[in-house]
C-alpha cells in the first residue's frame, strides 16, 4: 500500500485485540491528529507574520515548504573573503531591518543600493589562508599553517590603494568582496540616497567572467543567498518585489587560494587588497568574537542599527526584512546591545555565528541575504527547490569588474553579503567626512592580509536554533519522505506508518532514482539504525503482537513482515508485497474485510498495518535448533593481577556488585529478573567459583592449564541471585582479601573469554561476559600479544596494522562466540599499552562494548567507572540477534557499519545488541525507482530478551524518489551523512593510510557540492562557494571528523586511544556523532531555570575571560573558568571568590544551596543523563596546563595535530570544488 494514500489515522485504536502483550493499546487522544506541515530540514524557521505573494506555506510534501526568504534551503552562498586585514577592523554588529541609516555605508558592503567598492580589511586570521598549489588537505603535517609569500610593504599597499577613485559616480559591479547583484530589483522602500560608494578602477577582469541572464518568464527563480560571491548580473530588474518561489541558496564566497604565482592577474584581483598569498598578521584577541564579552564587542563608535548587515541602500522592506526574533540579545529587538555591554547569550544577535553578527539575519525570519527577487535560473524549474546558502565573493572568486558598464546594475538586493568592515587601519574611512565606524585608530601598520570573517560562514549554532524554534508540533510518521527535526532538536514522535527517527535516520529521504544520479551527486545512501533505542517516557514503546502458532504474516516470495505497505486485494482474500509486489493468501484466522478505500476494517486496530515499528512474539520455528531459548546468563570475569588489585579497581568492583545484581535486567519491574549470575577471577591463571545456595561458603576451582580451557564444574556455577544471595556476598567480600598481598603481573586474556564462552555453552544459553582487565595478556597462552606500538608508523603506509589486530585468534574466538549467542563487555584499566586494536575484536565483532579508563585512580575515576559499569549491567539488551533489512525493488543493502558480525552479506549476526548500538546500512541501487512508489525499507530483528522471549521487533521506512538532483539535494541530513562518512573512514584506516582516509573523504564531500553547484544552483561567479541549504553545515562537520584523532593524531595520542575511538564510533547513532565531531559548548554566565542558554561556537574566540562555560563531547565534560569571573559567580559556582582558589584538579562541583549551583548541576545531569556514557567533569582554569585538552575540543579552530580551522577548511573545500567544475 503506498503510503501516500495513507490517511492520516482518523479512527483511533479500538479495543486491543486478544494476544496483544501490552496493556494500555488504548485510544491516544481519539485518534491522531492530521499530517503536520511538512518539515523544512535544517533550514531556517519559519517566517512569523504573513507569507510573502507566491509562498504557499503548506505545499506538498516532496516539494519542501520553505519560508520565503529563509537563511537557504537549497543553497547558501558564501563568499570567504578578500584577502585578509587585522583583526582591529571589525565592524558594528547590525543585526535587524530598520530604518535606512546613511553610516551603514560606512562598513561599505551588500546592499540593497549600488555597491560601494572599497574593499575594507578584514579580521585578520587567526588561521591563515590556503594556498592553491601548496594544499594539502590531509597530509599529516598540514601545510595550512605556511605563511606564504612576504607581507607588502607599506609602499605596495599605497600603490594599490591609489589604483581606487573616490568617485562620486555609480559603483562597478564588483569589488572585492561584493557580489554583483544575481537579480535585483529597486528597493520598494525609499530612494538610494547616501553619499554614493566609490568606484573601483583597477585592471577589471575580462568581461566573460559573469554570465549575464535576464530573468526567465516562468517567474522568479531560484533564490540563492550569497555569503558574498558576486551573483551574476542580471540586466534587467525586477520592478516588483516577488519572493522566491523556488530555490534560494546561500552562496559564500571564499578566498580563492593564489595560483602559483604571487599576485593575482588582473582578472582575479582587483582592489587594494594584498594578494591573499600573504600570511595574515597574527590575530591580536579579537574581541569581537569572543562570546560574552567584557570589553565591547566592536570597537569604539555606536553600531549603526539600521538594517540588515549587507544591505548598503535602503531595505527592501517587502523582501528582506524581518521581524526581530525571541533569541535576540536583550538589548533591543533588532539591535546589537550598546558598546560595552556583551551581547548575551547568542553568539551573534542572529544567525548566531553564521555570519558576522551585522549579517546575521534572525534565525526566524528570511534572511537578509536575499533582499530581493531569486536570481534567474534556466536549468530548474522555479518552484524546485528552496534556499541555498552562498559566500560572498573574496580572493576565493573574483568579481567580474566589467569594463564599460560601470554602474549598469541594478541595485544589489539579492543578498549577496560579504563582510560588513570597517577600513584599513591608517586609510580613510570609505567616504570621505562620514565617521569611521568599527575601525580603531589608524595605526601605521601595513595591512595583513584579510581574513574571511568567521562569522559570515555558516554557523552550527544558527542552524540548531532554528530547528528548535521551527518545531513547535509533535513530528508525526505518516507523510513519506519527511525529513525530521535535528537530533539537537527535542520533539515527541507520533507513529503513523513509518518508524521513528529514535529508531532510524536516512542520509536521504529522497533517492535518486537511478544509479547514474546516484553516482553524479555522490550522497550516499544510508540509513542509521537503532533497532532497540530507549524511547522518551512520553512516547509508546512498540507493541507486542502475537500472531499464535502460526507465526508473523510474511510474504510468500521476499518474506517481508506484514507492515502498512502490504496493499490487500480481492476483498481481503490476499495481499501484495510492497517490496517485491508478489500476491500471497491471507491466512484464514487473519482474515478482515475492506472497507470503501480499500483498506482493511481493522486497520486501526493492528500495530503492524498502521505503525512504522512493532514487535511479533516469534515461535518456535525461529529459535535455534527448534527449541525455545533459556533465560540468559551475565558472567563476571574479573582481573585480580598486581595492577589491577593495587589500582583499587578489583574492591570496587566486587562491592558494587553486592547491590548491582539486585538491578540486573527485566521486562516487568515487579518481577525478578531471570539472569543467571557466574563468577571468575583469573591472572595467568583462572579460578572459578562455585556458589550454589546450598553451601554455606563459595568453593574456589582453580584450571591453570590455559592452553585448554574447559569449565571444572557445571552445577553451582550459574545461578539465581536471590537463591544464593549469602553465597555470593560472601565470595564478594573475600575475593579482594584473597589477592591483596598478589605478586603476580602477567595475565591471559584469550582463555579468559573461552571459559565464559565454555560455560555458556554449558548451560546451554547466551548471555554476556563482562571482563574487568587490566594489562597486555604476555602470559603463556593463546591470545597472547606483545607490544608492537610504533609511533614512527604514523603517517607512514603501515600506519593501517596499527589498527588491525596482531594475531587472528580472537577473530576465530569472536566467530565461536556469536554462534552461541556469547556477548562481551570489556572494561579496561590500562597504564600503558594494552593493545585496544586486538583485545577489542571479540567485544565489537559480538555486539558489546569496550569502557576504557587509563591511569585508573579509584578516587577520580571511581564515579564514572560505576556509573558506566550500572547502566551497562542494567540496559535492556537482546540476545543471538539477526538483523536484515529488505527494501523495495530498485535498491538494496550492500555494506553494514557498526559492532556486529557477518557471515554471509544479508544477515547482521549479534551475540548481544543493546539500546545504545546503531548499525549504519548503505543502499545501493540495482534497477530504476519510481517517483510515484518511492522506496521502501524494513529491517527485521530477531533476538531473545532478556525475560528468555524470542521476538521479532521490525521497523519500517518508506522515503519518495527523485529524478531531479535538486530534490534529493533538498532532503539530506547533514548529520547522518557525517555519521556514515565518519564510519566509513574510521573502517578504511583498516586498509588505507589515514592521509588517504582523509583525502577520499574531502573528494567524495566535494562532488557532492561540486554536483550541486553545477546541476541545482543559478549561475553565479567561480568565486562562490554555494553550498545546499541542508548542507551547509557539511564542510565543518566534515572538518571535524578529519581532525578527528583517529584520522589525523596528535602527538600525545596513542595508538590505543585512536583503535578505543574507532571501535567506539563505529557503533554510535547520529545524535552521539553530532555531539562528538562538534562538542556543545554553553556560556553558563547566566542561568535561569528551565531553559538552557544558547550554546556558542566551537572556537577560542567565542571564548571570555568573564565567562564560565560548559563543553560537552558525549564522553567529556569541560567547566572552563575564565581568569577574570566576577566573585559573585565563582562564590555560587565553586564556594570561593577567587580564582586562584579553584583546584585545577576538580572533577565534581560542590553542592552549594543558591540557585545557580542547583542550575549548573541539573544541567550537568541532564546532559549525563542523554549519553550512553557517563562522562566524568574536569574543570579547567584560564591558562591551566588542562586547558590544552579543552581546547583540542574547540573544533573550528586549528588544531595542534594539524588540523586546519573551519575557514581555512572552506577555503580549501571551495578549491576542491572549483578544481573538480573547471
Amino acid at each position: 500500500m503506498n503510503v501516500n494514500q495513507h490517511t492520516p489515522m482518523a479512527s483511533p485504536y479500538g479495543q486491543p485485540q486478544p494476544g496483544y502483550g501490552q496493556s494500555g493499546y488504548a485510544p491516544l487522544d481519539g485518534g491522531y491528529p492530521a499530517p503536520y506541515a511538512p518539515y523544512n530540514g535544517p533550514g531556517s524557521a519559519y517566517q512569523p507574520g504573513a507569507p510573502p505573494q507566491g509562498y504557499s506555506p503548506f505545499t506538498s510534501f516532496p516539494s519542501k515548504a520553505v519560508p520565503a526568504n529563509t537563511v537557504s534551503d537549497l543553497s547558501s552562498p558564501l563568499d570567504l573573503g578578500p584577502s585578509r586585514g587585522p583583526p582591529t577592523s571589525v565592524p558594528p554588529p547590525v543585526s535587524a531591518p530598520q530604518s535606512y541609516n546613511q553610516y551603514s555605508h560606512s562598513q561599505g558592503d551588500i546592499q540593497n543600493g549600488p555597491q560601494p567598492m572599497i574593499p575594507a580589511p578584514q579580521r585578520s586570521a587567526a588561521t591563515q589562508p590556503y594556498s592553491q598549489g601548496a594544499m594539502n588537505l590531509s597530509g599529516a603535517q598540514l601545510s595550512y599553517q605556511q605563511h606564504y609569500g612576504p607581507l607588502p610593504t607599506v609602499q605596495q599597499v599605497t600603490n594599490q590603494m591609489t589604483g581606487m577613485q573616490i568617485t562620486p559616480g555609480p559603483p562597478t559591479p564588483a569589488g572585492p568582496g561584493y557580489a554583483p547583484p544575481h537579480s535585483s530589483q529597486p528597493p520598494v522602500s525609499t530612494t538610494y540616497s547616501a553619499a554614493p560608494p566609490p568606484s573601483y578602477t583597477q585592471a577589471p577582469p575580462p568581461v566573460s567572467s559573469a554570465p549575464t541572464q535576464s530573468p526567465p518568464l516562468g517567474g522568479p527563480a531560484v533564490s540563492q543567498q550569497y555569503y558574498g560571491g558576486p551573483p551574476p548580473p542580471t540586466q534587467q530588474p525586477f520592478s516588483t518585489s516577488i519572493p522566491p518561489t523556488s530555490q534560494q541558496q546561500a552562496t559564500y564566497s571564499a578566498p580563492q587560494p593564489p595560483s602559483s604565482q604571487q599576485t593575482f592577474p588582473p582578472s582575479s584581483y582587483s582592489g587594494s587588497m594584498p594578494p591573499p598569498s600573504q600570511a595574515p598578521a597574527p590575530p591580536v584577541s579579537q574581541p569581537q568574537q569572543s562570546f560574552p564579552s567584557t570589553q565591547p564587542p566592536f570597537s569604539s563608535a555606536p553600531p549603526p542599527v539600521s538594517q540588515p548587515a549587507f544591505i548598503s541602500g535602503p531595505p527592501n522592506l517587502a523582501q528582506g526584512s524581518f521581524p526581530p526574533r525571541a533569541s535576540l540579545p536583550p538589548s533591543q529587538p533588532g539591535s546589537f546591545p550598546p558598546p560595552g555591554q556583551p551581547p548575551t547569550s547568542t553568539p551573534s544577535a542572529q544567525y548566531p555565528g553564521s555570519m558576522p553578527p551585522q549579517q546575521q539575519p534572525p534565525a526566524s525570519h528570511p534572511s537578509a541575504y536575499h533582499s530581493g527577487p531569486p536570481p534567474p535560473r534556466g536549468q530548474m524549474p522555479p518552484t524546485s527547490m528552496s534556499q541555498t546558502t552562498h559566500l560572498p565573493p573574496g580572493p576565493l572568486q573574483q568579481p567580474p569588474s566589467q569594463p564599460g558598464i560601470q554602474g549598469s546594475y541594478p541595485a544589489q538586493q539579492n543578498g549577496a553579503f560579504g563582510q560588513v568592515r570597517g577600513p584599513q587601519p591608517g586609510y580613510p574611512g570609505p567616504y570621505p567626512g562620514q565617521p569611521n565606524y568599527g575601525a580603531p585608530a589608524p595605526s601605521p601598520a601595513p595591512p595583513a592580509q584579510k581574513r574571511l570573517d568567521p562569522d559570515s560562514i555558516p554557523s552550527p549554532i544558527q542552524v540548531i536554533e532554528d530547528d528548535k524554534a521551527k518545531c513547535t508540533e509533535p513530528f508525526t510518521t505518516g507523510i513519506r519522505g519527511q525529513a525530521p527535526p535535528l537530533v539537537t532538536t527535542n520533539f515527541q514522535v507520533k507513529d503513523q506508518g513509518n518508524a521513528s527517527p529514535r529508531f532510524i535516520r536516512c542520509t536521504a529521504y529522497n533517492m535518486p532514482c537511478t544509479a547514474d544520479m546516484a553516482k553524479q551527486s555522490q550522497v550516499p545512501l544510508a540509513a542509521v539504525i537503532k533497532p532497540l533505542a530507549t524511547l522518551p517516557p512520553d512516547e509508546t514503546p512498540p507493541y507486542l503482537v502475537d500472531h499464535g502458532e502460526g507465526g508473523p504474516i510474511r510474504c510468500n516470495r521476499c518474506k517481508a513482515y506484514m507492515c502498512p505497505y502490504m496493499q490487500f486485494i480481492e476483498g481481503g482474500r490476499r495481499f501484495q508485497c510492497g517490496f517485491c509486489s508478489c500476491v500471497t493468501e491471507v491466512p484464514p484466522h487473519y482474515f478482515q474485510h475492506l472497507d470503501h478505500t480499500g483498506k482493511r476494517m481493522d486497520c486501526y486496530d493492528r500495530p503492524e498495518l498502521s505503525l512504522g515499528s512493532y514487535e511479533f512474539l516469534a515461535t518456535v520455528d525461529y529459535c535455534k535448533n527448534n527449541k525455545l531459548p533459556q533465560p540468559p546468563a551475565f558472567i563476571f570475569l574479573i582481573d585480580v593481577s598486581y595492577n589491577a588489585v593495587k589500582s583499587g579497581m578489583v574492591s570496587i568492583v566486587c562491592q558494587e556488585l553486592k547491590t548491582l545484581l539486585d538491578f540486573l535486567p527485566r521486562e516487568n519491574p515487579e518481577l525478578d529478573s531471570v539472569v543467571r549470575v557466574g563468577f571468575v577471577t583469573y591472572n595467568k591463571v583462572l579460578h572459578f567459583y562455585n556458589v550454589k545456595s546450598s553451601l554455606a561458603q563459595p568453593q574456589m576451582l582453580v584450571v591453570s592449564d590455559v592452553s585448554d580451557m574447559f569449565v571444572p564444574l557445571l552445577d553451582g556455577f550459574l545461578v539465581n541471585v536471590n537463591e544464593s544471595r549469602l553465597v555470593i556476598e560472601s565470595l564478594l567480600d573475600q575475593i579482594p582479601e584473597m589477592f591483596a598481598d598478589t605478586r603476580e603481573t602477567e595475565t591471559v586474556f584469550g582463555p579468559v573469554i573461552q571459559a565464559g564462552l565454555e560455560a555458556l555453552k554449558a548451560a546451554d544459553c547466551a548471555g554476556k561476559l563482562f571482563v574487568f582487565h587490566t594489562s597486555l595478556p604476555i602470559a603463556e597462552a593463546p591470545g597472547k600479544l606483545k607490544n608492537r606500538e610504533d609511533k614512527k608508523l604514523i603517517g607512514t603506509d603501515k600506519e593501517k596494522s596499527l589498527f588491525q589486530p596482531q594475531v587472528s585468534f580472537y577473530n576465530t574466538l569472536a566467530k565461536e562466540c556469536v554462534a552461541q549467542g556469547c556477548c562481551v563487555d570489556l572494561f579496561l584499566f590500562p597504564n600503558q599499552y594494552v593493545d585496544v586494536a586486538t583485545l577489542g575484536v571479540v567485544p565489537v565483532s559480538t555486539g558489546g562494548s569496550v569502557y576504557k579508563y587509563t591511569y585508573f585512580q579509584a578516587q577520580s575515576d571511581q564515579e564514572r567507572f560505576l556509573n558506566d559499569l550500572r547502566r551497562d549491567v542494567q540496559k535492556l539488551v537482546g540476545f543471538d540477534a539477526v538483523m536484515r533489512v529488505r527494501t523495495s525493488t530498485g535498491i538494496r543493502a550492500t555494506d553494514f557499519f557498526g559492532s556486529f558480525f557477518m557471515s554471509n552479506t544479508t544477515d547482521v549476526e549479534l551475540a548481544g545488541l543493546d539500546c545504545d548500538k546503531a548499525i549504519t546500512v548503505e543502499f545501493k541501487h540495482d534497477d530504476k525507482l519510481s517517483e510515484e512508489t518511492g522506496a521502501l525499507m524494513q529491517c527485521a530483528v530477531l533476538y531473545t530478551s532478556c525475560s528468555g522471549q524470542r521476538r521479532l521487533r521490525i521497523h519500517n521506512m518508506a522515503v519518495n524518489c527523485c529524478s531531479q538532483l535538486a530534490d534529493l539535494y533538498r532532503n539530506c541530513e547533514t548529520d547522518t551523512i557525517i555519521n556514515y562518512l565518519a564510519k566509513y573512514a574510521f573502517r578504511g584506516v583498516l586498509n588505507s593510510p589515514a592521509k588517504t582516509v582523509r583525502d577520499t573523504l574531502v573528494n567524495q564531500s566535494a562532488q557532492i557540492l561540486a554536483c550541486y553547484r553545477k546541476n541545482c544552483a543559478s549561475p553565479s561567479s567561480a568565486g562562490q562557494l554555494i553550498l545546499p541549504e541542508c548542507m551547509k553545515l557539511l564542510p565543518v562537520y566534515l572538518n571535524c571528523v578529519l581532525k578527528s584523532d583517529v584520522l589525523l593524531p596528535g602527538a600525545d595520542v596513542s595508538c590505543d586511544d585512536r583503535a578505543y575511538l574507532r571501535q567506539l564510533i563505529s557503533c554510535m547513532d547520529v545524535a552521539e556523532t553530532h555531539v562528538f565531531f562538534y562538542p556543545r559548548l554553553l556560556p553558563l554566565t547566566k542561568l535561569e531555570s528551565g531553559s538552557l542558554p544558547v550554546a556558542v561556537r566551537d572556537s577560542e574566540e567565542r571564548l571570555s575571560k568573564g565567562g564560565v562555560y560548559l563543553l560537552e563531547t558525549g564522553l567529556h565534560l569541560f567547566l572552563w573558568v575564565g581568569a577574570s569571573v566576577q566573585q559573585e559567580l565563582l562564590l555560587s559556582m565553586f564556594g570561593t571568590a577567587s580564582f586562584s582558589q579553584i583546584e585545577p584538579s576538580l572533577t565534581s562541583l560542590p553542592v552549594l544551596d543558591n540557585p545557580i549551583s542547583q542550575r549548573l548541576r541539573e544541567i550537568i545531569d541532564s546532559f549525563r543523563a542523554q549519553r550512553s556514557r557517563y562522562m566524568k567533569l574536569m574543570v579547567v582554569k584560564q591558562e591551566d596546563r588542562a586547558e590544552l585538552i579543552f581546547k583540542h575540543f574547540l573544533v573550528e579552530d586549528k588544531s595542534a595535530s594539524g588540523g586546519a580551522s573551519y575557514v581555512d577548511f572552506l577555503c580549501h573545500m571551495h578549491k576542491e570544488i572549483r578544481q573538480l567544475l573547471s
